[in-house]
């Protein structure tokens, strides 16, 4: 009995450091969702409630459709849909290269890659700025009117890709090391190419990493600021981040304004964390075993 009464009082201590560690986590945001909900004669009110005397969602819709939030939204799915796309791409390919190949440089490569994440994006800035005007691509000029993507545009997907591309490579390297090589010798061997056998065989068992990488460099270009603010001038091709600055003036700030932003911001994050929750632990887990 004693056994059992001391395995109840482990669980029931662990779920209340559970609901204590949610409770820190979520109270946070429930505060920035509180004060988007506060009219404008109550932004600097004390008060702890969640929920405001008089609240309202006047400030989801100035920012809606007196602001230029669409446009910056726009612009921030359109970075980040392509930053995905080719990070995805590269770093599934790169990965299985430097996991099955043996080459001249493998080591060093991968020791490059892992060397790159020493340094914080802030140095590369410069380097990389100069770079992209060389080719042109910090230029505000519309290359695809119909998505509305300028030169400028490519500039960022290409900086924000190369920021992530280095650990998203380890990341698949090290996933793909766990996959047997048993498996794409019997493909070979029942008649596919090697592409063949990459494609239909160990890109399926890659779920889990693809998805990490892909998150990965979801994040990478979602929530990035400076670069993108020293690379944009042009107000109708801000990306998120870049934008809400704007609501913050010399003398005053749209706080409620400000806090409705940025609980739009986090909905897309939310969301994708909840519809790729099942591939998470297996994709962060297997994916550091082996070197």
């Amino acid at each position: 009995m004693s056994v059992k009464k001391d395995a109840t009082w482990k669980k029931v201590v662990f779920h209340i450091i559970l609901i204590i560690s949610v409770i820190i986590a979520v109270y946070p945001a429930l505060r920035v969702f509180g004060t988007s909900l506060r009219p404008g004669d109550s932004l600097h009110s004390t008060s702890l409630a969640i929920i405001p005397d008089n609240a309202t969602f006047e400030a989801y819709k100035t920012l809606i459709f007196d602001k230029g939030f669409l446009i910056w939204l726009r612009n921030s799915l359109l970075v980040t849909f392509f930053t995905v796309i080719i990070g995805v791409s590269l770093a599934s390919t790169a990965g299985y290269v430097f996991s099955r190949k043996r080459f001249p440089g493998r080591k060093g490569g991968l020791t490059f890659f892992l060397l790159t994440q020493m340094f914080p994006a802030t140095m590369l800035l410069l380097p990389m700025y100069i770079l992209l005007s060389q080719f042109g691509l910090t230029q505000q000029t519309i290359v695809v009117p119909f998505l509305g993507m300028a030169k400028a545009h490519i500039g960022l997907i290409i900086m924000y890709s190369s920021t992530a591309l280095p650990l998203c490579v380890w990341q698949m390297k090290g996933y793909y090391d766990t996959i047997p090589e048993s498996l794409e010798e019997a493909a070979l061997v029942d008649g596919l190419n090697q592409f063949q056998a990459f494609y239909m065989i160990i890109l399926p068992l890659a779920k889990p990493a693809l998805v990490i990488t892909a998150l990965f460099s979801f994040m990478t270009a979602w929530n990035e600021y400076m670069v993108a603010r020293v690379v944009m001038t042009d107000n109708s091709l801000y990306t998120l981040p870049v934008g809400l600055t704007n609501l913050a003036g010399q003398f005053n700030t749209a706080w409620a304004q400000f806090a409705a932003a940025s609980v739009l911001i986090m909905i897309p994050v939310m969301a994708i964390f909840l519809l790729l929750s099942r591939f998470l632990v297996g994709g962060l887990t297997l994916g550091g075993v082996k070197g």
